[in-house]
């Protein structure tokens, strides 16, 4: 898969607002039917019952589409994380949210094929490469802020330097693990909260 960084012009009025919604939701069923790869634009504007002028008006591309699905897929994914992380005070509360969020996405991979179609190919492209490093910046941020209560006398750079490091592999865990039999991938995540849980509550 093939993403560009041209970027989608963000609407202002309700109606566009309410087209834009309509497109994304089309694209999400079309990816989610035969991935990606096999969309197309024609069929996408057809799909979402929009003149193809207005498509490329908002999404001058495909890559626009597929990146703007990843970075909401992202705030979903940062919204669930601040709910479950922001609260804890303490090492126990902290790694039963921990566990618990793990669990959660890797539920969400599982069961929405367009996040595992989207994720497959951030390996080999650039600009899905750098929302991902994003992503994992601003999660490693709030799970480090979280472990400032836990852990007051740490260095808040390294802190947070674990933390960045655990989120980017988490996301990796969950490719991984959603490419191999159910069995293995379930044993997979499972070795990664012991593994994530042991770095991120160690004394500095």
């Amino acid at each position: 898969m093939e993403i560009s960084v041209s970027s989608p012009r963000q609407p202002q009025q309700k109606r566009s607002r309410e087209r834009v919604e309509r497109i994304l939701s089309a694209a999400k069923e079309l990816i989610a039917r035969g991935g990606s790869d096999v969309m197309k634009m024609g069929e996408l504007a057809e799909k979402a019952a929009v003149p193809i002028g207005s498509l490329y008006q908002f999404f001058p591309d495909k890559a626009a589409v597929v990146r703007t699905l990843a970075e909401r897929y992202n705030e979903e994914g940062r919204a669930c994380i601040r709910e479950a992380i922001e609260p804890v005070r303490d090492e126990a509360a902290f790694a039963g949210a921990f566990n618990g969020l793990i669990d959660t996405y890797y539920g969400l991979f599982l069961a929405e094929p367009v996040m595992r179609d989207i994720w497959s190919g951030t390996q080999a492209d650039k600009a899905l490469q750098d929302i991902d490093l994003a992503d994992a910046r601003e999660n490693g941020a709030i799970v480090a802020a979280a472990l400032r209560y836990i852990q007051p006398q740490a260095d808040p750079e390294e802190l947070f330097n674990r933390a960045m490091l655990v989120m980017y592999l988490g996301t990796s865990t969950m490719r991984l693990a959603i490419s191999v039999e159910r069995q293995r991938g379930d044993a997979m995540v499972e070795t990664y909260k012991r593994l994530a849980l042991r770095e991120l509550l160690a004394s500095s």
